[in-house]
């Protein structure tokens, strides 16, 4: 299936990437981003802005929107042969998380930090949309992405290669800059109301919780996950 997807620095990375793209429709002065297309053979349509505001659902197009196909995913398998030897791996879980929001800064954080995969549910759970490769800002099409049905079977068989599990909870957890993450790692991040699903926790081998000083008693999950990747980047690449 196709799909479109919008955005300067999206349609930019696409590009880069030289992902195939179907259609690129353009409205206002694109320069830059026609010149590319054409170099490229991509087939290129002038149209005016009501035209991509009915396309995006009067998303932020920013003046340009591409039609290409669905975007790749791929197994468990194909992201742990793609990680070096010499590298302890990085994994991602996303535990029914719905805001393609908070999907799509969590693959932007991962591509900063070098997380090897993001693995999302199949089911009950946003999936690849043009909104998380907008708010991705180009990262969609960086970071691996794995799409399973069943996330506990997925951790099991991690655990079983080596993998310890990490989960988020304010409950029996330690505070977020006490481990060492220096083992292979899979952070799981929960549902943005309810938290890691109770059979997902029951395969975390150990919980870490984030600080909280304020009035407000839990942080989005997107900026939860940062904070934690960026300190297991810490811990493994120290100063």
């Amino acid at each position: 299936m196709a799909q479109y997807v919008y955005g300067k620095n999206v349609i930019q990375q696409i590009l880069q990437d030289n992902k195939k793209i179907n259609v690129l429709y353009i409205s206002g002065d694109q320069k830059q981003i026609e010149q590319e297309a054409k170099r490229k053979g991509i087939r290129v349509e002038k149209v005016d802005k009501k035209y991509l505001d009915k396309l995006s659902n009067n998303g932020n197009h920013q003046g340009v929107i591409a039609n290409i196909d669905d975007y790749k995913t791929y197994t468990i398998e194909e992201i742990l042969d793609s990680i070096p030897s010499d590298k302890k791996g990085l994994l991602v879980l996303l535990d029914e998380l719905e805001d393609p929001h908070n999907l799509g800064a969590v693959l932007r954080t991962a591509d900063a930090v070098g997380v090897d995969g993001i693995i999302i549910k199949k089911n009950n759970a946003v999936g690849l949309t043009p909104t998380v490769a907008k708010v991705s800002v180009g990262a969609i099409e960086t970071v691996k992405v794995a799409m399973v049905t069943n996330c506990t079977q997925t951790l099991k068989m991690l655990k079983q290669k080596g993998y310890w599990v990490v989960g988020t909870d304010m409950k029996n957890a330690q505070d977020y800059r006490q481990p060492q993450y220096d083992t292979p790692l899979v952070v799981v991040i929960g549902n943005e109301g309810k938290g890691i699903t109770r059979l997902v926790k029951e395969e975390c081998d150990y919980m870490v919780k984030l600080p909280m000083v304020g009035e407000i008693s839990s942080l989005n999950a997107s900026v939860a996950c940062g904070i934690l990747l960026y300190e297991v980047y810490n811990k493994r690449f120290p100063l």
